[in-house]
């Protein structure tokens, strides 16, 4: 998404610089909670707790079909025992987190991991079940895992909506203009991946913790598309119909006005 950006392949030019700082999504969501940084990645989850600080992208979100956590385990478990099982997940403040919730209810005894840890403490019995997310949720069959329930299909299922998972926001801090600025930036930078997808394979290649080229690619069809340009209508129900879950009221300024 952010490739034509850092790479100057935007003409013209954006207008403004650019520091580039990569962070796992947790530690991302904890940062906004101090609004440090200007603009972020982080969990659509965290944001009720940012949304007086930040503004949401209309671009370059991670939401869609069918791409949703997957709740795993190494041996059998069944919906009515995920109550009392240990389950990793990637952080308190990720959707994944609220997504479990969704599915299970309030009552779950977790364990917070780097998300690219929790197969591994899964198969080494830290935990009884996992919630993985990003590549980890195409290489887990091959580790000897085995699916309990993915949590995004659940989502689809009782919602009708696409699965809010990823959101960049703005500090209300830098002014509307500038705000504007980004987010069409953003949409630009995401536009020409999708029309020059080579351009940007060696960035993602040399920043991947998975190794195999299909699985990257897998990553990249599944969690860019149409919502990483706009989120449009039934992008912006979704997320509405999400933070919600959490008791969040809805209010008419968590995206700019007059789009």
């Amino acid at each position: 998404m952010f490739d034509a950006i850092l790479h100057g392949r935007l003409t013209p030019p954006p207008s403004f610089d650019t520091e580039l700082t990569m962070s796992d999504i947790e530690d991302l969501n904890k940062s906004v909670l101090t609004g440090e940084p200007d603009i972020s990645k982080i969990s659509y989850a965290v944001y009720p707790q940012i949304a007086d600080n930040y503004v949401l992208l209309d671009s370059g979100s991670a939401l869609g079909y069918g791409n949703g956590p997957l709740l795993v385990s190494r041996r059998k478990i069944y919906p009515d025992e995920v109550a009392d099982a240990t389950i990793a997940i990637p952080g308190d403040h990720t959707t994944a987190r609220l997504l479990l919730r969704h599915a299970f209810g309030n009552k779950l005894r977790t364990r917070e991991y780097l998300f690219c840890h929790i197969a591994e403490a899964v198969l080494d019995d830290e935990a009884d079940a996992g919630v993985l997310i990003h590549e980890e949720r195409f290489t887990y069959a091959g580790k000897g895992l085995r699916l309990v329930a993915d949590l995004g299909s659940l989502w689809e299922q009782s919602t009708s909506l696409p699965i809010p998972l990823g959101a960049i926001v703005a500090h209300r801090r830098l002014g509307e203009e500038t705000i504007r600025r980004a987010e069409e930036a953003i949409r630009r930078s995401v536009a020409y991946a999708m029309e020059n997808p080579g351009d940007s394979y060696s960035f993602v290649r040399d920043n991947a913790r998975e190794l195999s080229d299909e699985v990257v690619r897998k990553h990249i069809d599944m969690f860019v598309n149409k919502f990483s340009l706009s989120l449009n209508d039934e992008g912006r129900d979704a997320v509405r119909r999400l933070l919600a879950e959490d008791g969040f009221a809805d209010r008419d300024d968590i995206w700019l006005k007059n789009r």
